[in-house]
Formats: C-alpha cells, sequence, structure tokens
C-alpha cells in the first residue's frame, strides 16, 4: 500500500505533466494565431493596394473621350504644321 506522501507525490507529478502539455499547446496556438495575424496583414495590404490602384477606374471613360479628343486636335495641328490643313 503506498503512503500519503507516495499519493502526493503522483498527484504533483500529473499535475507537471497536465501543465506542461498545457503550456506546450497554448504555444501552438499562439503560434497559430500569429500566423494568422500575418496572413490577415499582408491580405489588408494587398487590399489597400488594390483600392488605391482602382480608385479610379471610374473615370477611364471621361479619359478615354477625352484621349480621343486631344488625338484628333493634335492630328489637326500636325496636318496645320505641314501644310495640308
Amino acid at each position: 500500500m503506498m503512503s500519503t506522501n507516495e499519493y502526493w507525490a503522483i498527484t504533483l507529478g500529473l499535475g507537471l505533466v497536465v501543465a506542461i502539455v498545457a503550456v506546450v499547446l497554448l504555444q501552438l496556438l499562439l503560434n497559430k494565431v500569429r500566423r494568422v495575424e500575418r496572413g490577415a496583414a499582408a491580405v489588408w495590404e494587398s487590399g489597400k493596394l488594390v483600392a488605391r490602384n482602382t480608385a479610379t477606374t471610374w473615370m477611364l471613360g471621361t479619359t478615354s473621350a477625352k484621349l480621343d479628343a486631344l488625338t484628333e486636335e493634335a492630328l489637326r495641328h500636325d496636318a496645320f504644321l505641314r501644310g495640308n490643313g
């Protein structure tokens, strides 16, 4: 039969094992959370770049029309300067 001290030693040993396992699992969880945070930060930065690069795409139609008008005007100037206008 085991003495009280032996029961205490077994109980404390098991408690230590449980505490170590808990620390290891929490560390693994923390590492995963940090990895997710890094990924989320990368996605956020990419999203900001996309937003910045596409913020003025709504003006492309107007820009195209203005470019067409500018091209026509430049061709008129070219013809005039060549003496064809």
